[in-house]
């Protein structure tokens, strides 16, 4: 990682990092720990990890229907339906196949065979799903072991979505072909370039986080999808419209990447 010249202190220990290599530098502030006022940061790695959120914003931006990104539109659509199906399974019911469609015509993914459950609670679950699992990737990736564990925990999740679709071909190369990204990537973090693999957690954390904004965009404002999750919930609740719905989701999802962004800090200048 990066030489940052910070004092830590607690508990009547003091460190200095990289003091040598800046002699001339002013007398640092000390920090606490944990470093919930962001009192040390911004140092070179704090900088380089919020440019890396920002730039991921904005080629999500202007790369969302590329064919580039398809195959992460796929994952954060798996990532989406597996909450519905978490939630199903919660509160009682039972999921039999999460299906994700390789087709423009229809929505990417649909949990369509599943019994029971309380549906006002399996209909927003998908959105809060990926704003939460957004966000969590996005604050682990503040860590080199924490965004090693989140990886590990990324791979499984995608076994048990081949699992639930072995009969379907585009699941079966998604989840191989990002099982074998990520293996490969926690390989040349060990190997060869330390933060590596934190790069990639954040990565995943930004885009699965924002596939909310992007998927309601497409479904209320480019289309109207009727089998959207805002439709859903709007007939189950009929004074919720489906843009107040897809607004206050937008609002979730944004505010979980900032929530995850300033906790990923506090990890980075706690440490």
């Amino acid at each position: 990682m990066f030489l940052r010249n910070r004092n830590l202190y607690s508990n009547g220990f003091y460190e200095n990092l990289g003091k040598d290599l800046y002699d001339d530098a002013p007398p640092p502030e000390y920090c606490t720990i944990p470093n919930w006022t962001l009192d040390c940061c911004c140092g070179d790695e704090e900088i380089i990890f919020i440019a890396l959120l920002f730039g991921y914003l904005l080629a999500n931006f202007f790369l969302w229907n590329s064919l580039l990104l398809k195959p992460m539109r796929l994952i954060a659509a798996a990532v989406h339906e597996f909450s519905h199906a978490a939630a199903c399974w919660i509160t009682g019911g039972k999921v039999d196949q999460i299906e994700v469609y390789n087709s423009e015509v229809h929505s990417l993914g649909g949990v369509k065979y599943y019994e029971g459950g309380k549906r006002c609670i399996v209909i927003p679950a998908g959105y809060i799903g990926t704003s939460f699992v957004g966000m969590t990737l996005v604050t682990l990736s503040g860590d080199r072991t924490a965004a090693l564990i989140s990886a590990c925990i990324f791979l499984f999740a995608l076994l048990v979505t081949l699992f639930f679709n072995r009969r379907k071909k585009i699941m079966i190369m998604m989840s191989i072909g990002f099982c074998a990204l990520t293996v490969g990537f926690i390989l040349m973090d060990r190997l060869l370039f330390d933060p590596l693999l934190q790069y990639l957690t954040l990565f995943y954390g930004v885009f699965i986080g924002c596939f909310s904004v992007y998927d309601l965009y497409d479904d209320l404002v480019v289309r109207l999808e009727e089998e959207s999750d805002s439709i859903a919930c709007h007939e189950i609740i009929p004074c919720c419209k489906p843009r107040i719905f897809g607004l206050i989701t937008a609002v979730l999802a944004l505010g979980s990447q900032g929530f995850g962004l300033y906790l990923a800090l506090v990890w980075m200048t706690s440490t």
